[in-house]
């Protein structure tokens, strides 16, 4: 009997007692996609659309135009691909680097016993606190003492720490039963072997909502260009399409262009998070998140 009722509420494949459940979450789903559809809908509008009165929803002739002057309109004789190089490479190195550090830290304060573990986690717990803005002038005369200035290392660094990702990894681990770790090190595993063999596969939900959480930080962040970075060639695309919006957005021919870079700096958001958003759900249930 019980099963019947386990599968008859919860079953496998498609049952007719969940058209009610479509029915209803069907117009939801398509409410809550309107807007994705309207930013690519837009980026291929050509100007006599983007400018119709009343506005049309639908693209009739879509064109590529926008994206041809977007990319046509370089800075001096920089190309736009050294832009997206420079986009590419940070994300990528900062990605990895943040996977690494918050699963190394967080492994740490949560299963090792040293002296000052609690204080440097009540430090981290502290430093969410504060918002980039507030902490902008101290760690502009770091990057300044460091000789970072115009490297790319200043985007790099200044971007490594993220306290709430190592929160939420700390948090992920104190979920691992202590006796497993106890039993590891029974076995003769060392610290390194249990974190790499028995932390890290346990806490991949957390590692890919860090992930996601630095992708969006490093990819649509325009901070690090605007500060520590005066050489042209080594500022990221962000920071070169949201100047080419300052620049073109209030003109006729910019509002195209101001459509194909929001489609552009929106696309891997979304596609990131689809990949991985299930992780995201994970985490927070694990984490303390109420």
């Amino acid at each position: 009997m019980a099963s019947y009722v386990r599968t008859k509420m919860n079953p496998k494949g498609f049952h007719k007692q969940q058209i009610k459940y479509y029915i209803i979450l069907f117009p939801i789903v398509l409410f809550m996609l309107l807007p994705i559809v309207y930013i690519f809908i837009t980026a291929f509008k050509p100007i006599d659309e983007l400018f119709l009165f009343p506005p049309k929803f639908w693209v009739k002739n879509p064109t590529l135009s926008n994206f041809r002057k977007l990319f046509e309109a370089g800075t001096g004789e920089i190309p736009v691909s050294r832009y997206v190089f420079n986009s590419i490479l940070v994300t990528g190195v900062v990605l990895f680097l943040s996977i690494v550090f918050s699963s190394m830290a967080g492994f740490a304060l949560s299963k090792m016993k040293f002296a000052g573990k609690k204080f440097w986690f009540e430090v981290n717990q502290v430093a969410l606190m504060f918002v980039t803005a507030s902490v902008a002038i101290p760690k502009y005369l770091v990057v300044e003492k460091l000789g970072l200035i115009d490297t790319i290392w200043a985007h790099i660094f200044t971007l490594l720490a993220m306290p709430v990702g190592l929160f939420l990894v700390k948090q992920f681990i104190d979920q691992i039963p202590d006796a497993l770790i106890e039993a590891a090190y029974i076995d003769g595993a060392n610290d390194f072997t249990i974190y790499w063999k028995i932390v890290l596969p346990i806490i991949k939900p957390a590692l890919a909502t860090v992930a996601i959480l630095s992708f969006q930080t490093v990819w649509n962040g325009t901070e690090t260009s605007s500060i520590y970075i005066n050489k042209e060639e080594l500022k990221t695309l962000a920071f070169y399409l949201n100047t080419l919006n300052a620049s073109t957005g209030n003109t006729i021919a910019g509002q195209g262009m101001a459509a194909a870079a929001s489609l552009i700096m929106f696309v891997p958001n979304i596609i990131i998070f689809i990949f991985f958003q299930s992780k995201i759900m994970n985490t927070v249930a694990h984490s303390g998140i109420k």
